[in-house]
């Protein structure tokens, strides 16, 4: 018998334990994944009258251990004579399994047949079976084929195969898709009808909408059809015709033909899709279809993805993952590429029961009544928009507001979230929506909205929407007894909450509700988690519910104002966020409490697939994805244009003028450390004045070329040409596909046409202070562009080319054969694309809007080399999880993962024992698992792939001899959504950390083993058991409590409730410590969470792209600052804190936090050509700036890594400058209010010390709105 070993390789399928199924031996075996196989093949048997030892049945899954693969094969199936697997997916999906029975089988002697269980051929399955091609087809086909008469056929023509008989009948296909109805037999429409009938007696003039359910054949062919009914029933009672569809499989053709053929008899409204896995292909998806993929694009409607889950009911109900990882992937993921909207688990598996003649694990199917209630009632809703006239249709806008304050109504990232609603407003009036009384300019309307209750308050403000009391408590009443008793023992009864009032014209109280009014359109804010309430009570609580008049807006929405639909503006709001299971809600969970089964449509910007797959499948949210803000570069300003003018000066006099030289220098250098660039380029006293020169003109050309965001999105409108082509410049930079052809990065191509002598020279990764040895052609050595003397003046003169080339301003020569490559073919597909987005974007959200079907597209930044995510106005997918890390992932994560060490020696002179690395799940779904990659390739782990399918199955631990050096202990911190996106991959990065434990290698070389045995040792002293201990000494991944999300540090900020540092370690290791691995599902392990951080030696995150940067989110201060935090605490002294920049994805670099903040303040936020961008947008580029600024001032709380000079850029270009001063004032006196606070508390905090005694006196004096 084979053990894998461990200590060398794992298989990211294997169950943690492993199981002895208990079959004895017989003469034929079938293996398969399918339960409702199993059950059929079992009754088959029955009816065949096999005898006791002629066939056992078991079921693939219960056999992913590579130890219960072991003992199977020794007990049970090397006693065979034949054996038949059916594998779904190919044997990538069981390697381990693949592997052993073929070469067993060909040791003993024994029939192998290896079927693919998709119906398509699969050549590498045939030359793992021991038959010819011909039998290996007539097996497949019994199966694929189904039924009770094709499963006792394939009996018989096994048992033909063993004796050399011929007596089995050839399969008899049947029906591949058809109708269905609980104890009748519909043939076609016209019984269908019969039927509705008879369920449904007509009443009206207009009979119901028909809502079509579409499910496997071979769960009617094996009677298990309970949730099926269940559905049948739901629809039923809302007054909707059930259409069920049974098919064989969407993507073969003539099932697929049939469903499409009933689907458009019918006139279905809505299709309820229980089948899995997606028609689209996850690689070579395109998003350029307008219809739904497959047989469901006969008609114009919406699937909403309904899951059949492999769980049994207790395990749902009992844990918070929801469901488990195979139905993420083939219920969730992939149903997502066909842009599926996902609702509900409306079935789960029974508690297996032994079958006597073929011992087999029999289970079935149950439905779950609530959940299909649910479900039925979502459809009832999508179906109304198409029925319902336009001027009668109802909906909320929601737009979000975090920090709670008035200066930060409507967050949107990259979005004038503002003039986004007015956009889709107008448009909403121009498809006869009834609006009234919407402003025509965004500042009217922000003042509309902040004259109305905020978060801020409800006193002295006018009241459009009110919720009665009596109504609210009604709908409270309601609720699950768990969720009221949470509600009222954290905040009281409902007459205590902060927004109750007394209603005018009524003598009782009610909720002033944060809307207004716009005819049959209710503008609203999103109203606080709160944390805001009182902070100091719930800022540990990561799981705490929402207060009452959070609960009396979404009540008020369905029951009062009754809306059709709710469009969520702008990322991202908070209701999907708060807390419950993470997939397949129940009705405990409070996302499904608030919106209830509610069309909702959520405009959100395309380069964030994370967090809008969190919409998507805890709210059943149809993502409308908008465009990226426009982007250009930061060029060079004030103190570093100056600088910039006095080294070009020094370098035309050096060698001319030795005395000017030596003025210029010392007048640079001294400029230079006034202005805090000295600091922050990392000149050493020590450098020499050459050395000194060169790091500041480096740090200078970097900045120069920075990639920053001019402006904000206005979801609907196209940006000017100017901003077009910055976009579509910052796009053909990067190498896009394979970065060949048209595929390559236009600097390249026109360094190659123009440069050709410089041999060796890279536009995208030179060392730009290097000067420049070649000629300098005319086309490049313009006066306007400055001195041509270095690297950097070549690719700063390349990127201006390129601006001229793409706006269309200059032609390229005839000779500029890689550039004409490019301008030819690449750029108009793309500029048409960026120039359709805006309208799609309306077209799609109006088309929803009417109950119509919103296609699918891919997501990520378009401009790390995926202009494929345009156009926009798609319900954009996410990732393959199967696939993470990919490929490309892993020679990213290792080329990272090298320059992080390299940077580390180069800090330190040795290498880290140990580091926290920070993950999210937004950042690995643009990336394919770059974090992850990382991860491994640091502890000297390699995943492996399935070379056909592109899926990981499993990892090869690399010796320390071809690693060339120690391994590196590696902890993560992960994002609530990276643990619920990706439970494989966390389970697979821990079974990697017990691997690397469990090897005898010196602590030199493997301080993780070291510091486990340490750790389990230590606990065992303290009481432990031995197994409890090894285990929670592995633990190497944390995150938020099961159901929760965040790391706490936002309340703290933003109440100003902390006093030090050791506050925000308190909080983070609160919120935090909550070990994930195989088989534990949030273990509270704060102690555990304590020892990794105090071991550490270094903090890490990733950022992938530059559309945004760390003074753009909450969550990087939140995430690197309190990890930063918590460690200085923990170990009593700072440990350094790393950036890594993946933005080319082809050369990874590493950079501390210090120097990413230097060059975000010095690049974007004290840029004037940023401030200008900003500008354009009102209201919400003051909210910009003020975001930025509590932001840095978070990191200068949590880490002390922001320098005096940074908090002095922004308030001479903000607060000194009198233009920008005075936009803050008109536009958004309330961010201009919250700006001044900021670098107020600053000063008292003695977090800034401002270089001029003045600066208190000019806070003090500054208009205070």
């Amino acid at each position: 018998m084979h053990l894998l070993n461990i200590e060398q390789s794992g298989d990211l399928y294997a169950s943690g334990e492993a199981v002895d199924l208990g079959q004895s031996p017989a003469d034929m075996v079938i293996l398969t994944a399918a339960d409702s196989e199993i059950s059929l093949l079992a009754e088959a048997a029955s009816q065949s009258g096999f005898a006791a030892n002629d066939l056992r049945l078991a079921n693939i899954l219960t056999l992913s251990h590579p130890f219960s693969i072991d003992l199977y094969i020794q007990n049970t199936l090397s006693h065979a004579r034949m054996i038949v697997v059916r594998l779904l997916g190919g044997s990538g999906y069981w390697p381990y399994g693949v592997e052993q029975l073929s070469l067993m089988a060909k040791q003993h002697g024994i029939i192998l047949a290896m079927l693919p269980g998709d119906g398509r051929a699969d050549p590498e399955m045939d030359r793992l079976s021991t038959l010819p091609p011909e039998q290996l087809a007539q097996l497949a086909a019994y199966l694929d084929h189904g039924g009770m008469a094709n499963a006792r056929a394939l009996l018989m023509a096994m048992t033909d195969i063993m004796t050399a008989s011929d007596t089995a009948p050839p399969p008899r296909p049947l029906l591949k898709s058809g109708l269905y109805w609980p104890g009748q037999t519909p043939v076609d429409m016209a019984d269908m009808h019969t039927i509705w009938h008879a369920a449904i007696p007509d009443k009206t003039e207009q009979p119901p909408p028909i809502a079509a359910i579409v499910f496997y054949r071979a769960l009617m062919q094996s009677g298990q059809t309970a949730p099926v009914d269940a559905l049948i029933g739901a629809l039923t009672d809302q007054g909707i015709y059930a259409l069920p569809i049974y098919a064989s499989s969407l993507k073969e053709a003539e099932s697929a033909g049939i469903t499409a053929s009933l689907l458009e008899q019918a006139g279905a409204g809505v299709i309820l899709n229980a089948t899995s896995f997606a028609v689209s292909d996850p690689v070579q998806h395109k998003g350029d279809n307008d219809q739904s993929p497959g047989p469901f694009g006969a008609v114009n409607a919406p699937v909403l993805q309904v899951v059949f889950s492999t769980s049994t009911k207790s395990q749902w109900q009992d844990g918070m993952a929801g469901l488990n990882a195979r139905d993420l992937a083939m219920n969730v993921v992939l149903p997502e590429l066909d842009g599926r909207i996902i609702s509900r688990a409306v079935g789960f598996k029974t508690s297996p029961v032994k079958d006597t003649l073929t011992e087999a694990m029999v289970s079935r199917y149950e439905a779950e009544p609530n959940r299909a209630e649910w479900v039925a009632m979502l459809a009832k809703n999508w179906l109304m928009l198409s029925q319902k006239p336009r001027d009668q249709i109802r909906l909320a806008m929601v737009m979000a507001n975090y920090p709670n304050r008035d200066g930060r109504l409507a967050n949107g990232v990259g979005l004038d979230t503002p003039a986004s609603a007015l956009t889709v407003m107008r448009r909403l009036e121009a498809e006869g929506y009834h609006i009234a009384d919407c402003p025509s300019d965004t500042r009217t309307l922000m003042d509309t909205i902040k004259s109305r209750p905020t978060n801020s308050g409800i006193a002295g403000r006018q009241v459009d929407a009110w919720m009665p009391l009596a109504d609210y408590k009604a709908c409270f009443a309601a609720l699950p007894d768990t969720v009221q008793q949470l509600i009222t023992e954290r905040w009281g009864m409902p007459e205590t909450d902060p927004m109750i009032g007394m209603m005018p014209d009524a003598a009782e109280q009610g909720f002033a509700l944060p809307v207004v009014m716009m005819g049959h359109v209710a503008i609203a804010i999103q109203p606080a988690r709160g944390y805001n309430i009182d902070p100091k009570a719930s800022y540990h609580s990561p799981d705490l519910p929402p207060p009452h008049h959070y609960l009396a807006f979404y009540f008020w929405c369905r029951h009062d104002f009754h809306v059709d639909a709710v469009i969520h503006l702008g990322k991202h709001g908070n209701l999907e966020w708060l807390p419950g299971k993470a997939l397949a809600l129940d009705a405990d969970c409070l996302p499904e409490i608030c919106l209830g089964p509610m069309p909702h449509f959520y405009p959100f910007i395309v380069n964030d697939p994370g967090e809008g797959s969190q919409a998507k499948r805890r709210s059943a949210a149809v993502i409308i994805d908008h465009l990226t803000p426009p982007m250009t570069l930061a060029d060079s300003h004030g103190v570093m244009a100056e600088l910039e003018a006095s080294m070009d000066e020094y370098y035309e006099a050096v060698g001319v003028d030795t005395r000017r030289t030596s003025a210029l220098m010392d007048d640079i250098l001294s400029h230079a450390e006034l202005a805090g660039l000295a600091t922050d380029c990392g000149i050493n006293a020590n450098d020499s004045n050459d050395e000194k020169l060169q790091k500041l003109d480096n740090y200078l050309c970097d900045i120069k070329d920075m990639q920053i965001r001019d402006g904000l999105h206005i979801f609907g409108q196209l940006a000017d040409d100017e901003q077009q082509t910055g976009l579509l410049t910052a796009i053909m930079r990067i190498p896009r596909g394979d970065g060949s052809g048209d595929g390559q990065s236009i600097l390249r191509t026109l360094a190659a046409d123009i440069l050709p002598m410089a041999e060796g020279f890279d536009p995208l990764t030179t060392d730009r202070a290097l000067p420049w040895e070649w000629d300098k052609p005319a086309v490049l050595d313009r006066g306007e562009w400055g001195i041509w003397r270095s690297h950097g003046d070549v690719v700063e003169r390349l990127n201006a080319l390129a601006v001229e080339l793409i706006a269309g301003r200059e032609n390229p020569a005839d000779s500029w054969t890689n550039t004409r490559l490019i301008l030819d073919n690449a750029l108009p597909l793309i500029r048409s694309a960026v120039i359709q987005s805006p309208e799609k974007e309306l077209y799609y959200l109006m088309r929803g809007l009417a109950g119509g079907y919103v296609p699918a597209g891919a997501s990520g930044a378009p401009t790390r080399g995926k202009p494929e995510v345009l156009p926009t106005g798609r319900n954009f997918f996410s990732v393959d999880t199967r696939a993470v890390p990919s490929p490309v992932a892993w020679r990213i994560g290792w080329a990272s993962a090298h320059a992080l060490l390299d940077r580390y020696v180069q800090d330190h002179g040795d290498y880290p024992a140990a580091i926290v690395l920070s993950v999210w799940g937004t950042a690995n779904m643009r990336t394919g698992g770059d974090d992850l990659a990382q991860a491994l390739a640091l502890m000297g782990v390699e995943p492996k792939w399935d070379s056909a399918s592109r899926r990981v199955t499993g990892f090869d631990v690399m010796p320390v001899s071809v690693l060339g050096r120690p391994r590196v202990d590696v902890t993560l911190r992960a994002s609530g959504f990276f643990r619920d996106a990706f439970p494989a991959q966390i389970a697979l990065f821990d079974k990697a950390v017990r691997a690397v434990a469990s090897l005898d290698e010196p602590e030199a070389d493997n301080p993780l083993a070291a510091r486990w045995r340490h750790d389990r040792d230590e606990l065992i002293a303290k009481g432990m058991t031995e197994t409890d201990a090894a285990r929670h000494a592995s633990f190497r991944v944390f995150s938020a409590m099961p159901g929760a999300y965040g790391a706490g540090m936002q309340t703290l900020i933003d109440e100003g409730i902390w006093d030090s540092r050791a506050d925000f370690a308190e909080t983070f290791i609160q919120w935090g410590g909550y070990a994930y691995g195989e088989d534990n599902e949030g273990v509270a392990d704060h102690a555990g969470l304590t020892r990794r951080l105090k071991h550490t030696d270094a903090v890490l995150h990733n950022q992938d792209n530059r559309e945004h940067d760390i003074l753009d989110s909450d969550d990087y201060y939140q995430f690197a600052g309190g990890l930063a935090a918590t460690v200085a605490v923990l170990k009593g002294q700072d440990v350094p804190v790393y950036m890594g920049d993946h933005a080319l994805a082809e050369r990874p670099q590493i950079r501390s936090l210090a120097e990413e903040i230097s060059r975000v303040v010095r690049g974007r936020a004290s840029n004037p050509k940023w401030i200008k961008g900003v500008m354009r947008h009102g209201y919400k580029g003051a909210f910009e700036m003020a975001a930025t600024l509590d932001y840095l001032f978070a990191f200068a709380a949590t880490t002390r890594q922001v320098k005096d000079h940074h908090f002095e850029a922004l308030f001479d270009g903000w607060v000194e400058n009198e233009d920008v001063a005075q936009f803050l004032k008109e536009e958004n006196p309330d961010a201009w209010q919250d700006i001044l606070n900021r670098f107020q508390e600053a000063i008292d905090r003695g977090l800034w010390h401002p270089r001029r005694n003045a600066t208190g006196e000019t806070l003090m004096k500054a208009e205070k709105i």
